[in-house]
């Protein structure tokens, strides 16, 4: 099935819209064909809310925001929507037919830039994975090769909107959850600088001060006016990000200048980076040399420092409180095999600890932020890597029930370069700049300095109009 609006991003879209050619209820009828007809090879819209989605696009009400009337995919995770599923990845939120009563604060201001939600996306269990294969409903496929993953755990978000199904999804990153479902998927996927979208209501922070909130897209512009819609404190939010100069959208297309920029092609440790991955790094980094930027081989040695072990404690700890708030919800206890192999490892060792333990783990990682921090404030102005060591791996590789011996250092390898930089709150952005020789996505990672989300998409918008993107079709597609 094709249809004239499957590949407009949003920005388009909603021009549309504003015009007066197209009604929200014409590209919501749009959207949901391509979900109907195209997904069912991909798993990746686990709750349908059509109805309402025709209801809201036709309601007087639905507010005259920026992307007024366009469709738009949430993760089943964090984020939650009133009146809708809710239910982590898991088998025993999905077996209760668990629905959430409100809104989070990130959902409603999606809504406040009208859009459309026309439905949920696949997560693993908790969003604790970067391939996305749940238990509870099965394996997310990438739309490039449907027999591998399309990443996690924001997986079901990248598959949909690399296929055409609609031009953005809601996707949050813990370890690299939104910048590697873009690398695997073709897209672009901007982690923005800690606390610039809130968690609000329900948490301050999540996963200590790991979790960042936003979107994956197909162009640069979309994930800067995304942003201009949904960033900014909530009452009661415990942490700020610095706020812009201007509009990010203004962004777009603005001369960065000269910059000085570091290139950073291996993971540290024992990790093996996939040549692929090496030289899509390397040929955009060729690239911005040819724009005029001077770029340097770099060693970045406190990326390999003490402090990021303390990731481990505060996914126990979390994972152990996620099941004690969710037995507190549904009145009753979460046995051991309702839960994910994994998960329930986790949560063994998250009642083990002592409170002491996690304020230690947090301590560690706020010592080991100021220290990677330190080289952009010595004269560095972006850092370029892989956004993963990692090609694509087919379903299964590294699903819950696969041999631990390989699915603990799989993972490992998957989040090496970007879960650092969760830990530091700086803004990091995956973009698709390379393809491998079996014709899958590979992404690159720049990383700028703490608030600075405007360089990021400056560079991001020169790197995408001297090597454009836009036309690329994965072999299932709308």
């Amino acid at each position: 099935m094709a249809d004239e609006f499957a590949f407009l991003d949003a920005t388009a879209q909603a021009d549309l819209v504003h015009s007066g050619e197209v009604t929200p209820v014409e590209l919501v009828e749009a959207a949901i064909g391509r979900i109907e007809a195209i997904d069912p090879q991909l798993n990746a819209v686990i709750h349908r809310r059509f109805d309402r989605a025709r209801e809201e696009s036709a309601a007087d009400g639905l507010p005259r925001g920026p992307f007024r009337g366009v469709p738009f995919l949430v993760k089943d995770v964090v984020c939650h929507t009133a009146g809708d599923p809710f239910h982590c990845g898991t088998r025993f939120l999905k077996e209760a037919g668990f629905h959430e009563q409100r809104d989070s604060e990130l959902a409603r201001r999606f809504r406040a830039a009208g859009f459309v939600f026309v439905g949920k996306t696949n997560t693993p269990e908790f969003a604790l994975s970067a391939v996305t294969e749940p238990l509870a409903y099965g394996p997310a496929r990438n739309p490039w090769d449907t027999q591998r993953s399309p990443g996690g755990s924001s997986g079901g978000s990248g598959a949909a909107v690399a296929a055409g199904l609609a031009p953005v999804a809601h996707g949050n990153d813990m370890g690299g959850s939104i910048r590697i479902p873009a690398a695997c998927c073709g897209l672009v996927g901007l982690k923005p600088t800690r606390a610039r979208n809130s968690l609000g209501p329900d948490f301050g922070e999540y996963w200590g001060p790991m979790t960042h909130e936003h979107v994956l897209t197909r162009s640069v512009r979309d994930t800067a006016a995304v942003l201009d819609a949904t960033a900014g404190p909530a009452v009661g939010d415990p942490y700020q990000a610095p706020p812009p100069g201007r509009p990010w959208r203004e962004e777009v297309g603005i001369d960065p200048g000269s910059l000085r920029i570091g290139l950073r092609t291996h993971a540290g440790g024992e990790v093996a980076v996939d040549a692929e991955c090496v030289q899509a790094a390397e040929s955009t980094a060729a690239l911005l040399q040819d724009l005029g930027h001077r770029v340097e081989q770099v060693a970045l040695e406190a990326l390999e420092g003490p402090g990021l072990e303390g990731f481990g404690v505060l996914t126990a700890a979390t994972v152990a409180r996620d099941l004690d708030r969710w037995e507190q919800r549904l009145g009753r206890a979460i046995a051991d095999d309702e839960v994910e192999p994994m998960n329930g490892s986790l949560r063994e060792q998250g009642r083990r600890l002592r409170a002491t333990d996690y304020v230690a783990a947090v301590e560690r990682i706020h010592a080991y932020a100021r220290t990677v921090a330190a080289w952009w404030e010595s004269g560095w102005d972006l850092l370029v890597t892989p956004t993963s060591a990692l090609l694509p791996p087919p379903v299964g590789r590294l699903g819950p029930l696969a041999d631990p011996a390989e699915l603990l250092p799989g993972l490992g390898a998957f989040t090496a370069f970007t879960t650092p930089f969760n830990a530091t709150g700086q803004p990091a952005i995956s973009l698709p700049m390379g393809t491998s020789a079996e014709g899958l996505p590979v992404g690159v990672q720049l990383v700028a300095a703490t608030g600075r989300e405007d360089l990021l998409i400056r560079v991001a918008s020169q790197l995408e109009q001297a090597r454009p993107w836009s036309d690329r079709r994965p072999p299932v597609h709308a």
